[in-house]
């Protein structure tokens, strides 16, 4: 790889906290190097039309002064395209000629691993380009922008709806993306203190659920002095049940890169506890107890599913994510720079820039089921017989990195 004057920067999958300022902390280093970048809009479907734009928005100091970090979402666009799925046989040759027709000498791209494993594609077809780890999810093995900031949304929603739960002492299931891991499933739960976090690690045996549920939620109103109390479920979209049954809306479909859109989880957790609270003899009497039973009109609790969906990766940034994302721009600027491709930064620590093969950073990384037996001990529920935490007493030197 030649000298590096010109970078295109993109950014592709889902949208989320962080990007912003990855494209942001990738130009203001760029030009601090006297690098120009440039934005190839739309995501990959932009880098295949390259040939046909007639200009590129170059990210000069002064158009920089009117981009903020901080929203989420992306000023570059995104789109759900799979390079390898278009039919046409000529697609790499004519990347490459549009990477030539505006002298873009390498790509930093920002995704997660639908969007690395492409630049993984692109790599081995000889085009130079950088990965900055992007994904809500949390499910890659480095840290990824925007998994703080969603974790946040998800942590303020569970909070709010507690308030009109306890209202109608009602019990809310509250389900957020995550897809087959579950880690902003889990640490929004535990940051909102939600009194049950099913995630797709975890099978979910409903009875055992139910017991906790029943048990915690009548007790609470039964000892409030206004008869008040609810009971709040977070439940991750890639949960299977204790059979090993994946929970799913079949109507939903797939998406670009052939993964099923996943749906239905909180719907299906409804009906599942529903069918038990109808089915057991002590609720009526529970009903009666605290003032609430009406023949025919109120004879059962109300079980609401909640689905903020896209919500929880929109607005704004969270701090961390805006510092992780100008330091992963920036970071990958510095790498392409020294010729260093194929890769993923990772972080930056003083002056050591971490990177990885975009290729072992894209294998999904699952809930550590050890961590989850802690938060067992505590109360939490899981849907499972709970485990109990075996944790060894080790003393670390130095700094100690994120929980994430």
């Amino acid at each position: 790889m030649g000298e590096v004057k010109k970078i295109g920067l993109i950014t592709s999958g889902g949208d989320c906290g962080g990007l912003n300022a990855v494209v942001k902390g990738a130009a203001q280093m760029a030009n601090s190097l006297g690098i120009e970048p440039v934005v190839i809009p739309n995501g990959y479907a932009g880098l295949y039309n390259l040939i046909h734009f007639e200009s590129l928005t170059t990210l000069t100091p002064s158009r920089l002064s009117q981009f903020e970090a901080n929203p989420a979402g992306s000023e570059a666009g995104h789109s759900r395209v799979k390079i390898r799925k278009i039919n046409d046989p000529g697609k790499y040759d004519r990347i490459k000629q549009g990477l030539q027709r505006f002298s873009i000498d390498g790509l930093l791209i920002s995704g997660g691993d639908d969007t690395g494993s492409v630049l993984v594609d692109l790599s081995d077809q000889g085009i130079p380009c950088i990965h900055a780890p992007k994904t809500m999810d949390l499910d890659l093995q480095s840290y990824s922008v925007g998994g703080d900031s969603t974790i946040n949304r998800i942590t303020q929603f569970i909070q709010d709806l507690k308030t009109t739960g306890r209202t109608h002492n009602r019990i809310i299931v509250i389900e957020v993306f995550g897809r087959y891991a579950g880690h902003t499933a889990l640490r929004g739960g535990v940051a909102a203190e939600a009194d049950a976090i099913l995630i797709p690690e975890i099978p979910v045996d409903f009875n055992i659920l139910y017991h906790h549920m029943v048990t915690t939620f009548t007790q609470r109103i039964r000892e409030s002095d206004v008869k008040a109390g609810t009971y709040t479920i977070v439940v991750s979209e890639g949960l299977a049940d204790a059979s090993g049954r994946e929970i799913i809306d079949e109507s939903a479909g797939i998406d670009a890169f052939g993964h099923k859109k996943l749906a239905g989880a909180g719907k299906y957790v409804c009906q599942e506890l529903e069918k038990r609270l109808k089915a057991d003899p002590g609720i009526k009497q529970f009903m009666q107890d605290t003032g609430q039973f009406v023949q025919g009109l109120y004879e059962f609790p109300e079980i609401r599913s909640v689905r903020p969906g896209h919500l929880v990766r929109c607005g704004a940034s969270s701090s961390y994510d805006v510092n992780f994302g100008k330091e992963a721009g920036a970071g990958a600027v510095l790498l392409l720079r020294r010729g260093i491709t194929g890769v993923t930064i990772c972080g930056i620590k003083g002056n050591k820039i971490f990177y990885q093969k975009t290729s072992e950073v894209i294998k999904q990384r699952y809930v550590d089921l050890d961590l989850v037996a802690l938060y067992e001990d505590m109360g939490f529920c899981f849907g499972r017989e709970s485990g109990t935490y075996k944790g060894e007493a080790t003393e670390i030197i130095g700094p100690i990195d994120r929980i994430y």
